[in-house]
């Protein structure tokens, strides 16, 4: 059942890995994948007793409860992710649409692929509305600690959590290379507490390990299955940040993920739920914050503040996330042009996207008035997390079936079982859309919209340009060798690899001339992380001093369009930027209706491409040697 070579690569962007050690990159990652899931226990326990639909902590309930989340983390996490999920590297990198480009392109079939893109999108849409209500419940939910120490400072709480959330949105144009390296001790001591915490209340009530033996689980269901299947969607809340563990793998590798969850995160994580479990049968009243009550009362408010540490570092790797994802999208095609700023000369991976960050404040600031606590935002979080969990196992049985060619039967029983899993979790977590639930569905609606819209639109904007394209063997023989040549090079970027460009055409029929040296390029973003230099640039020589270029890249690569171009050999004399003129053409879009897309969405697409950054930007063209020629096309 291992997964074939095809999925694996030396890779030089993996490389780095190698020289750190496993140990340094393990905890690395624990202070960065693991933010999300490991401030879970601030709220997932109490929850699931205190949240719209109240348990009463009592014995059966408490060793229920925690046999849920004992097995749910085992088998989400560890089993489903961590075991077999990070074996799925698409050449180093991980997440959704890191999943769908790998089994699109090892398993290439129409209408599969078709399906598993929209799932992918689906997934990427899902994951933007998990990352506005992370940072908003888990910021409130350790300054709510606050209340914990003194009862009064209850007024304080919002304008403190909103404060936080501001400064931490504003110092991320800095970027968070320096800021980063204080993310691994500050969660290293973290985790460290919070274990201690657990121990001492396990001390006092070991029978709480009861609750390892699934039957108490059992027993809870059987004593009232409805109330069960509703604590599902608050239970879940424990394992919210295992799609990071995937998302991340490009940052740190699989095997440091793999060892700091097995053998830390997990370990202290258990043991905080355990502690938390044993407090409430001892002292049922500690429901309304188990998590703070743990600790002794001269404790407590340095935990609140080592816990809103650890929530900034959730809320900050999750908006990375963010960030990481939109120039995934932008790149496979789901997303216009996109301002990218890179905050590190050393880091490619370090960057920092203002439309989204401030579009994320916004939605954060506006989440966290309208809720005011973090209970009632438990309500609205959970369905975006399950949804992609379930949106993964779905993609998960196309690879383990087509792509690692598992036994059918083990595949079938593997992945039934989580399918099961998922959609209790997922279905249990729909009874909050009244309650709040409506939000992550909304924004991964909205989300999804723009993204499918931009995919649709693109492909046929492309297919009408390729409609009326030239055969650029026919222009070469005729218009070409008629016209009159100047010195110097001209570059022609075009979307698509045949025909003559709309940018050519209009320069002849204007300027009536055309340039020494003529460059047709094409830039493909390719469904891999990274390309090699040594597959960067194609090179065809189409007669009469015409060349069709193509240049390569990986969908985490950085586009430097002068950079390749100084290295292209086999076209005649080495570029000179100096001697070299860009041309681009400007595409004007008119709604039509003609079949492929709703009207309304041709005039969302077009919105989309007026306000899309200029290709001389994006592909970091010199701007005093660009020329821009406009054209219509109706789609």
């Amino acid at each position: 059942m291992s997964s074939p070579a095809a999925t694996t690569t030396n890779d030089p962007a993996q490389a780095g890995h190698a020289p750190q050690g496993t140990a340094r990159l393990a905890v690395g990652a624990i202070g960065v994948v693991f933010g999300d899931i490991g401030t879970s226990p601030l709220y997932a326990l109490k929850e699931t007793f205190t949240g719209h639909h109240k348990l009463a902590v009592d014995a059966l309930h408490i060793y229920g409860i925690m046999s849920l989340v004992f097995w749910t983390m085992t088998l989400i996490v560890t089993v489903k992710y961590v075991l077999v999920i990070l074996r799925a590297d698409n050449r180093g990198e991980g997440g959704s649409l890191s999943l769908l480009a790998m089994i699109s392109r090892l398993s290439p079939t129409s209408t599969r692929s078709r399906y598993l893109t929209l799932l992918g999108v689906l997934a990427t849409a899902l994951f933007f509305g998990d990352c506005i209500i992370t940072p908003a419940i888990s910021v409130l939910s350790a300054v709510e600690g606050l209340t914990v120490v003194r009862s009064g400072m209850q007024a304080y709480v919002l304008p403190i959590a909103i404060g936080i959330l501001i400064g931490l949105f504003l110092i991320q144009s800095r970027g968070s290379a320096k800021v980063g390296a204080l993310f691994a001790p500050i969660m290293l001591v973290y985790f460290v507490v919070i274990s201690v915490m657990g121990i001492n209340q396990i001390i006092a009530n070991p029978a709480i390990f009861q609750a390892i033996n699934p039957i108490w689980a059992w027993r809870f269901f059987a004593d009232n299955p409805s109330l069960g299947f509703l604590a599902l969607g608050s239970v879940v809340l424990s394992v919210t940040g295992a799609e990071a563990l995937y998302a991340d793998m490009g940052h740190f590798g699989r095997r440091p993920i793999k060892w700091s969850w097995l053998y830390f995160v997990m370990p202290a994580l258990l043991l905080n739920y355990f502690g938390q479990s044993a407090l409430l049968l001892s002292t049922p009243s500690a429901v309304a914050n188990p998590f703070f009550l743990m600790a002794p009362d001269w404790a407590r408010l340095p935990l609140v503040l080592l816990a809103t540490m650890a929530t900034i570092i959730a809320s900050q790797a999750v908006i990375s996330g963010a960030f990481s994802v939109t120039r995934q999208a932008v790149q496979l095609g789901f997303l216009p042009r996109i301002k990218i700023k890179h905050t590190s000369a050393a880091a490619a991976g370090q960057i920092y996207i203002p439309l989204v960050n401030w579009s994320l404040l916004g939605m954060v600031i506006l989440l966290v008035v309208s809720f005011r606590s973090s209970s009632d935002l438990a309500s609205a979080y959970g369905i975006a997390v399950t949804g992609t969990m379930f949106i993964t196992t779905c993609m998960m049985a196309v690879l383990v079936l087509t792509v690692w060619k598992w036994n059918r039967w083990i595949a079938y029983g593997f992945v039934g079982v989580f399918l099961i899993i998922d959609t209790a979790y997922f279905a249990s977590n729909l009874t909050k859309i009244p309650d709040g639930g409506w939000f992550p569905l909304a924004v991964g609606a909205i989300a999804f919209t723009f993204l499918t819209t931009w995919a649709k639109g693109r492909g046929l904007m492309q297919e009408r340009l390729r409609e009326s394209a030239m055969p650029m063997e026919v222009f070469i023989k005729s218009a070409a060798t008629a016209a009159t040549r100047v010195p110097g090079t001209a570059v022609f970027m075009t979307t698509t690899p045949t025909g003559v460009p709309h940018a050519l055409l209009h320069n002849l029929k204007h300027n009536k001339v055309l340039h020494d040296r003529i460059l047709i390029l094409t830039v493909v973003i390719d469904e891999v992380p990274y390309v090699s230099e040594e597959d960067r640039i194609g090179v065809a020589d189409l007669g009469s001093n015409f060349f069709r270029i193509i240049i390569r890249y990986g969908f985490m690569q950085e586009i430097n369009i002068p950079a390749v171009l100084k290295t292209v050999e086999n076209c005649g004399p080495k570029l000179k930027m100096m001697e070299t003129s860009f041309f681009l053409s400007r595409q004007t879009l008119l709604a039509s209706d003609r079949p492929g897309m709703a009207l309304w969405r041709e005039h969302l697409f077009s919105w989309m491409m007026r306000n899309a950054e200029s290709a001389m930007d994006f592909f970091k063209l010199p701007t005093n040697r660009v020329v821009e020629l406009g054209s219509q096309v109706e789609i």
